[in-house]
């Protein structure tokens, strides 16, 4: 297959274009930054019509994951390039699907699952209602839900009527690589700083990057799937518990616990939010498993030990390192 991977230089962006290319198809990533990597890598802005409109014009699958970072301050520039980034991008990925005189059969479109109100009480699939906020949520959480609606608008409203269309309601996609959610996450259960966030009784949903690229594949074939679909393990689980099994899984006796106002603290100086680690975001995967999708990783436990190994093996320190944690797993 011909696919175009729109934001494929991020860290979700790179897992799925490794796995495609290693595939054998021809992977088309477009950047605002261009670099070399083994696939073909062309230039975009993310906003206004260019070359990049030649290679979505011919391709089997277009694949939009691009979006400013949200690990960042909520401060009034950036949460303007955090919405412009994900609405701008996908009305310009629906506008080169509308010009293409073959236009691709499938559209994968990324958003989030935060888009679901923040709860402990009952899972959120795709026919939870999405309303504001949550109980007890604070007023400040208001702006992820609004850029994840702006978001799908702009993927509704994108006129591609000889194009399938999937929304990827993703929870976070964790991965060895370095730089992404599990790489902080371990860092701090490796300084020893990895027990609960707040009173930890947040729910954490998540997805092994291994089950997120075979969803994708899943999706791409599966022509009777199409509108929203949660792309998570169907074992979301509190925080407390996320961080004591990851702790078992590194070898970790011990995890500091941080309170509500460590995490403020933390967070300016971090230069993120809050909001990342509090929320309680109780996702499951109704779509998938009632469609027969199946996971390689549905419980955290096996997917923390086998995220440990990974990431021992990519990233020890020498040879003898790596073929020490190799025989540890």
């Amino acid at each position: 297959m011909k696919i175009v991977i729109a934001g494929g230089s991020g860290q979700v962006g790179t897992v799925v274009a490794r796995a495609c290319h290693a595939a054998g198809d021809e992977v088309i990533v477009l950047s605002r930054r261009p670099d070399h990597r083994p696939w073909r890598v062309v230039a975009w802005d993310g906003r206004t019509p260019g070359p990049w409109h030649n290679e979505v014009d011919g391709a089997d699958v277009v694949i939009n994951l691009a979006g400013r970072s949200v690990n960042c301050r909520y401060n009034a520039s950036n949460r303007r390039e955090i919405f412009d980034s994900r609405v701008e991008s996908t009305r310009a990925v629906g506008e080169a699907i509308a010009a293409a005189s073959r236009p691709p059969r499938v559209w994968l479109q990324a958003s989030t699952a935060t888009i679901y109100a923040h709860r402990y009480d009952a899972p959120n699939d795709e026919a939870s209602p999405i309303i504001d906020g949550g109980a007890g949520a604070p007023g400040s959480w208001q702006f992820s839900v609004d850029v994840a609606r702006a978001w799908e608008s702009a993927f509704d409203a994108a006129a591609a009527p000889n194009t399938r269309k999937v929304a990827l309601r993703s929870a976070m996609t964790l991965s060895p690589d370095r730089g992404g959610v599990f790489d902080t996450l371990l860092g701090l259960v490796r300084c020893g700083l990895g027990g609960r966030a707040g009173d930890g009784r947040q729910f954490i949903s998540w997805v092994h990057y291994e089950d997120f690229v075979d969803a994708v594949r899943w999706l791409i074939d599966r022509d009777d799937i199409s509108g929203a679909i949660n792309v998570a393990a169907p074992g979301p689980l509190p925080n407390a518990e996320f961080m004591r099994l990851l702790r078992r899984a590194w070898g970790a006796p011990l995890g500091l616990p941080a309170t509500r106002w460590m995490l403020e603290v933390g967070a300016v100086l971090m230069r993120t939010e809050t909001e990342l680690i509090l929320k309680s975001r109780r996702v499951v995967p109704r779509r998938l498993l009632e469609h027969g999708f199946t996971f390689r990783f549905p419980a955290w436990e096996p997917a923390a030990r086998d995220l440990c190994r990974q990431w021992r093996l990519r990233h020890a320190r020498t040879p003898i390192d790596a073929r020490r944690h190799a025989r540890l797993f």
